[in-house]
């Protein structure tokens, strides 16, 4: 097969009239606002959950078991798909129309699939983490006089998440990646702008190519932050490097 290699194609015009290049940093900008957000939504819900996992309370234990259960076990494209298709159907009509017309619902609906999926997942390294703690540490908690949350937020949380910051790095990642999936519900986001570069241009290796790079450097940028924070929060001669990405998985 013959192909006809044109790596000038990225500040060839697209039919938008902008360059191909900005086509793509335009999708470029679409994937990071969509996985910051919903890194910052499995953050906080991971957190909750992750933290009630570990509570003495059954009830709360077997609700936050389930939540993580079903978060994490539909695969994201179907979670896509029933946020974005299923879910304003059934609330009420006037809802339902008013998040069918929002402009950026596609955005939204990428953000809150991905925020509930990968909340699941950041609950379960939470969970890891308080577990991976000396069980003194807890009862330090309560001789001081401190209540039970006052406990995690003072003591458990804080030296569990130096603990698993280097698992949360791969989720981190792996929301970056996951976000590719929102083009199924027209977001276009970097792999949709790459197709649609593709599509108009028929340069499919330089397409990809171009997106496997900037994949790739936002990833690796990613990294070297949380090796970063890593270090700033690692307590000398308590956590290893390498102890916590063991403990995560």
């Amino acid at each position: 097969m013959h192909y006809n290699w044109n790596w000038g194609i990225f500040w060839e015009m697209s039919p938008d009239g902008i360059p191909y290049i900005d086509t793509l940093m335009a999708g470029l900008k679409w994937t990071i606002a969509t996985a910051v957000s919903a890194w910052i939504m499995a953050l906080i819900l991971g957190t909750i959950a992750g933290t009630i996992r570990t509570t003495t309370k059954p009830w709360a234990v077997r609700l936050a078991n389930g939540y993580v259960e079903l978060f994490r076990n539909i695969p994201l494209l179907v979670q896509m798909f029933l946020w974005y298709f299923v879910m304003p159907e059934v609330l009420p009509h006037a809802v339902g129309d008013w998040l069918k017309s929002l402009p950026n619902a596609s955005f939204i609906t990428a953000t809150l699939a991905l925020g509930f999926f990968t909340s699941a997942r950041v609950a379960v390294q939470v969970t890891t983490g308080i577990q991976a703690l000396p069980r003194g540490q807890r009862m330090a908690g309560h001789a001081l006089g401190l209540t039970p949350v006052q406990t995690y937020r003072y003591v458990l949380l804080p030296m569990a998440f130096r603990i698993i910051i280097p698992a949360l790095t791969n989720e981190f990642a792996a929301i970056i990646k996951n976000s590719s999936v929102a083009l199924t519900i027209g977001l276009i986001e970097l792999t949709a702008a790459t197709y649609s570069m593709r599509e108009f241009t028929f340069q499919t290796f330089e397409a990809l190519t171009g997106a496997t790079i900037i994949y790739i450097v936002i990833s690796v940028i990613a990294l070297l932050l949380a090796r970063l924070l890593e270090k700033v929060t690692a307590v000398p001669g308590y956590i290893s490097s390498g102890s916590a990405s063991s403990g995560g998985h």
